[in-house]
């Protein structure tokens, strides 16, 4: 049998056999794509759910900041971005009174060609386009505290705007349980101080912090409250099948289009099993998401809640850009094993940058092994980390059969977290 996995933008082609307990190609019960995307998005901001028309809370505002997110999500800036501005400009606002903010949370910013790639050369041609720099102090405000006394400070351009506007795409998440809505704030434009609260060793490892998961999720409540504290006016996410064609828009109220959008996506991207897998060939669905280590996290804990103890999880990503950066390469030389690294972070040993997904990782091998096909990173530093390089998915597919033996049960993913995997109570 054949299949096409995600893997960076073009994909890979993939031969297999079909065995007695193979239990299929697994694909999300995709929502069909809209006919006139364009159209859709100018009704949700002319009819929203639970707030006024855009063009009506933008009358007699002074100015606006749009959050966006940043190139590591395929939203589709170019669709948005010039309906929300031509809002905001029919009802009187100043061109260079609207600032488009690129929420990196973390990650670098997005500059020269591709930041025009990300929001479409006439937007980057005219309009203000920041990016947020979560490191830069000076750039941040206190808005108010979280969790245990823990400071929440949030984009200062963001903060001081008459009115403001987030932007982003509703899918799984596997701490926030659906991406979108309050998740433009925190982790988006948020400090590095903020963040280190949101990442932090106990709130990754809290059983609701989970992909599906919104109520008791310490994650999804801490994103509210900054999200009061800060301000938002209105929303635009969308929703996209695994092609990345817009297959719903949910703008308005920040909290309940979002819980709209996310009950929309529900019905399509959870799939539930009757028992758990010997292992699994999975994805990171493809570019954007699988352009380095870092991001990879998503695709393990997307199809972890479905392996059975001492399973494997083979998964395809890219890794062009290799570990994220050279923070998160350096937070692996503590992993002398996943059991102690995980050990160390709940000792808090040591706090580092872009531990969090690190920490996930480890999480999942403490239950299954790790086999990682890339062309990013090396065999011999895959290896030196605790994950097994693979250099031919099919004869790796081969090699399973004969460890778990012909009447394994297995699944292939080819979008990655676009689908999560669980096993039914």
């Amino acid at each position: 049998m054949q299949v096409h996995l995600k893997y960076g933008s073009e994909g890979l082609d993939l031969e297999f056999p079909e065995t007695s307990n193979f239990k299929g190609v697994l694909y999300p019960a995709e929502a069909e794509p809209l006919a006139e995307p364009a159209a859709a998005v100018e009704e949700a901001v002319n009819a929203p759910i639970g707030a006024a028309p855009l063009q009506t809370l933008a009358h007699g505002k002074n100015d606006a900041v749009i959050v966006i997110s940043d190139i590591t999500r395929p939203v589709p800036n170019a669709l948005l971005l010039p309906i929300i501005c031509g809002e905001l400009e029919a009802a009187g606002m100043p061109r260079d009174q609207i600032t488009i903010l690129i929420a990196t949370g973390i990650h670098r910013p997005n500059e020269g060609e591709e930041l025009e790639r990300l929001v479409g050369k006439e937007i980057a041609t005219n309009y203000q386009v920041l990016n947020h720099f979560s490191k830069q102090q000076e750039d941040m405000v206190l808005v108010g505290h979280v969790g245990d006394g823990v400071p929440a400070y949030v984009n200062r351009h963001y903060v001081a705007a008459d009115l403001k506007i987030l932007t982003g795409f509703i899918e799984p998440h596997m701490w926030a349980g659906f991406s979108g809505g309050r998740k433009s704030i925190l982790p988006g434009i948020s400090s590095v101080q903020t963040l280190e609260f949101m990442h932090g060793p106990e709130m990754v490892a809290h059983p609701k912090t989970a992909y599906g998961v919104l109520d008791g999720n310490p994650f999804h409540q801490a994103g509210l409250e900054i999200m009061a504290k800060a301000g938002a006016d209105f929303i635009v996410n969308v929703t996209l099948d695994t092609s990345k064609r817009v297959t719903g828009v949910f703008a308005g109220h920040p909290v309940e289009a979002h819980l709209q959008g996310v009950e929309f996506l529900s019905r399509h991207c959870i799939k539930n099993l009757d028992e758990p897998l010997d292992f699994v060939v999975t994805t990171n669905a493809g570019a954007p998401l699988d352009c380095n280590l870092y991001q990879t996290a998503k695709g393990l804990s997307g199809v972890s809640g479905a392996t059975r103890e001492g399973g494997v999880i083979l998964i395809a990503t890219e890794c062009l850009e290799g570990f994220g950066s050279e923070e998160y390469r350096a937070v692996f030389e503590h992993a002398t094993s996943p059991a102690a690294f995980i050990e160390k972070l709940l000792r808090k040993e040591f706090f580092m940058p872009d531990q969090w997904c690190a920490q996930e990782t480890y999480q999942v091998m403490l239950k299954n092994e790790v086999w990682v096909y890339t062309h990013g990173i090396a065999d011999e530093t895959l290896e030196r980390f605790h994950f097994s390089p693979v250099n031919d998915i099919s004869r790796s597919i081969e090699q399973l059969l004969w460890r778990f033996g012909q009447d394994a049960r297995w699944a292939i993913v080819p979008d990655g977290p676009m689908l999560i995997l669980r096993v039914a109570n």
